[in-house]
């Protein structure tokens, strides 16, 4: 509990929740391209928001803002990730259940496999680049890594990517795309 106002204290948290409101939605396709479940994308992006605003008071610089919300949440994520999983019968079959009724919604299935074959700071770096359209230096703030550190990672995760989405002709897509581009 706070008996004083602590003015700077004020003015991050306004700026926390004035970005949490606008980057609601990022916040959330980040949290779901991990989980694969909107329940827990929004259990996750409402902790992380609880967490960005219990902490604001810990920013020190503001202009480094959203980068640090983003780090919390990628936090969350991977916290979530490293918990155990405990499912029932019941569960598994409202799941079922519920799945059985929703409206077809079409995924690259194949994309998404081979995203989630990737280790989790990898996986990060390649949907914060390609999905957030983050340039790499917002990148390796947000990871706290070294700008070269996350081309070199950013580049394995590529090759790993296009290797396992080569066309079951033997031909690889990048490859293709490669030629194709020229």
């Amino acid at each position: 509990m706070h008996f004083f106002s602590n003015k700077k204290g004020e003015t991050n948290k306004n700026l926390i929740e004035q970005i949490i409101l606008e980057k609601y939605n990022q916040y959330y396709r980040l949290a779901y391209s991990y989980v694969h479940n909107e329940g827990d994308a929004g259990d996750i992006v409402q902790n992380g928001a609880y967490k960005a605003l219990r902490n604001s008071h810990t920013l020190k610089k503001a202009e480094y803002a959203e980068t640090w919300v983003y780090r919390i949440m990628l936090n969350e994520c991977f916290r979530y990730l490293q918990q155990p999983r405990h499912l029932s019968f019941e569960s598994l079959q409202e799941e079922g259940m519920e799945q059985g009724y929703k409206e077809d919604i079409y995924e690259d299935i194949d994309l998404q496999r081979a995203l989630d074959a990737l280790p989790a700071q990898d996986k990060a770096i390649v949907i914060l680049r390609f999905f957030e359209d983050k340039k790499l230096e917002e990148i390796a703030d947000i990871l706290d890594e070294n700008v070269n550190t996350i081309k070199s990672r950013l580049y394995r995760s590529m090759k790993k990517l296009c290797n396992s989405l080569s066309t079951d002709a033997g031909e690889n897509i990048c490859y293709l795309n490669n030629k194709i581009g020229r």
